[in-house]
């Protein structure tokens, strides 16, 4: 008789603690990375088929579009300094993928950074990031009101 049931292995709680510090330890290697323009190490972190989504509307990347955008802060010896304000780290049952959530400071202020991790063979490839600038709700209006104008334009692509 054959079993269309799935084998996985379930990872012991034990197993999801260090899985937790394996990835706090590769996001933190990949914040320094940007810190110290290490171009290789940053985007070495990332998977081939990787999406980096930034702040702007227009900022939904593949890894060689950001790549390619970063690469002149890089080379120039400055690119970002994003300092982890608290994490939040999500581990499936099979122990093989990771999404997170991530408080930062940034040159732009508070920022939330979020995304998803997948182990291939014995390392941890970043697959998909995201980074917002969070907004306090008491200033929300007036973050609207700046980008009004902006948004117009941007939103006629899709018209």
């Amino acid at each position: 008789m054959v079993s269309c049931k799935s084998t996985q292995k379930i990872i012991s709680e034990s197993d999801k603690i260090l899985i937790k510090t394996e990835i706090n330890q590769v996001l933190n290697d990949w914040h320094l990375a940007a810190t110290e323009a290490n171009y290789d190490n940053y985007f070495g972190k990332m998977d081939s088929i990787s999406v980096f989504i930034g702040t702007d509307a227009s900022e939904n990347w593949t890894k060689k579009q950001f790549a390619d955008f970063s690469k002149p802060y890089f080379d120039k010896g400055k690119a970002w300094d994003f300092k982890t304000l608290e994490r939040n780290v999500y581990v499936n049952k099979q122990g093989n993928f990771v999404w997170f959530d991530e408080l930062l400071n940034t040159w732009m202020g508070t920022c939330r950074g979020s995304g998803v991790l997948e182990k291939k063979g014995n390392t941890w490839v970043i697959k998909h990031y995201v980074l917002s600038v969070a907004i306090p709700n008491d200033d929300v209006q007036a973050v609207i009101a700046a980008k009004k104008k902006n948004d117009a334009v941007f939103l006629k692509k899709f018209n």
